[in-house]
């Protein structure tokens, strides 16, 4: 396997450019998930790697070898792509070979590798079906089987999991992560999901409108956000943001939103007296509660799931989403006291809306 580096990459269309120098190195066995609302750039840049499509500028380098120039099929890599684009008329054991055919490989190592591929993947009992026969999961460990036979240096996944169910997707998110751990692939992945980000990825690269946000691990980006677009784009409910100006009186630290509702703030919290600050909170870090400093909120709607109740409720004008373990009963209309964990708030500057 192989490391891949991105050296301050830039992409153009005509005279509009849509990768904005973008660097980054992802280790030898490591799994990268590159994340962001449509049109950030992500399958763009997979592409670049990938050698569909062309670098306007920067280098990506392979292995230590710079690929600007090589053709896609000489790059060492696999890609699988969001339609399984498989050949009708062939059986998935033809499907899966049909690379290594086309190499002119030796019959009983093509054998060898779609059969190892198949045992991997749970198709071994499928290989004389044809794609028409196969569910949509089927398909798409076809496709991903059809990578693997190839033993290349590096697995690029554009959006795989998009065509199917909502049950699908998490089946074969395991079955992915599994793969990767058993194969200890270099994998490049791309989604717009952050939930497959999150649960899947090693690190994460966020991207927005052709740039890179922050890249870490999932962890990392989760509780230590940069700025107001990864603190929003990531996590489900998204978090919810307040603006108002930071006041301190003794040992005690708060937030006055313009609508005049006091947001709880550490002590120790960052920023100066009277400065605009955008303070944010996650859904999961409210709790009720009945102390001085609580937002007072009246419900809007209840949603439970059985093992979780989630709230939406109107504080003097905003909407503040929270969600509570276990089963709770609220009334549209009812007044309840919502209290911000200390621990987990997140301040941002209101003009850079940058982490302070």
């Amino acid at each position: 396997m192989a490391t891949v580096d991105v050296r301050n990459v830039r992409k153009s269309f005509g005279d509009h450019e849509v990768i904005h120098g973008i660097s980054a190195f992802i280790e030898d066995r490591e799994f990268v998930i590159l994340v962001g609302p449509s049109g950030c750039g992500k399958s763009t840049l997979l592409r670049m790697i990938a050698g569909l499509e062309d670098i306007t500028a920067g280098e990506i380098a392979i292995g230590g070898r710079v690929v600007n120039d090589v053709r896609a099929k000489e790059r060492d890599i696999a890609m699988v792509f969001q339609n399984y684009a498989l050949y009708p008329h062939m059986t998935v054991y033809r499907n899966m070979a049909f690379s290594l055919r086309l190499k002119g490989m030796d019959r009983d190592e093509i054998d060898r590798r779609v059969k190892r591929a198949a045992e991997i993947l749970n198709l071994s009992d499928l290989l004389q079906r044809q794609p028409r026969q196969l569910s949509g999961g089927q398909r798409q460990r076809v496709a991903m089987g059809r990578a693997i036979v190839r033993n290349p240096q590096v697995f690029l996944f554009d959006e795989p999991l998009s065509n199917l169910d909502a049950k699908l997707r998490v089946q074969m998110r395991s079955e992915i992560k599994d793969l990767h751990q058993r194969l200890g692939a270099t994998t490049v992945y791309v989604t717009h999901d952050q939930l497959e980000a999150m649960t899947m990825a090693d690190r994460i690269v966020v991207m927005s409108e052709g740039y890179v946000e922050q890249m870490g691990s999932p962890l990392e980006l989760y509780d230590q956000p940069v700025n107001t677009f990864v603190a929003g784009f990531l996590g489900s409910p998204a978090m919810n943001f307040f603006e108002g100006r930071i006041g301190r009186e003794d040992a005690r630290a708060w937030v006055d939103t313009a609508d005049g509702t006091s947001l709880p703030l550490p002590a120790s919290a960052p920023g100066n007296e009277g400065q605009t600050v955008i303070y944010g909170v996650r859904p999961e870090h409210i709790g009720l509660s009945g102390e001085t400093l609580a937002m007072e909120a009246g419900v809007v709607v209840m949603e439970t799931t059985g093992s979780a109740t989630q709230l939406l409720a109107d504080v003097a004008g905003t909407r503040v989403v929270a969600a509570f373990n276990g089963r709770h009963v609220f009334r549209p209309g009812e007044r309840v006291s919502l209290h911000p964990e200390l621990e987990h708030v997140h301040l941002f500057d209101a003009e850079t809306r940058q982490r302070l």
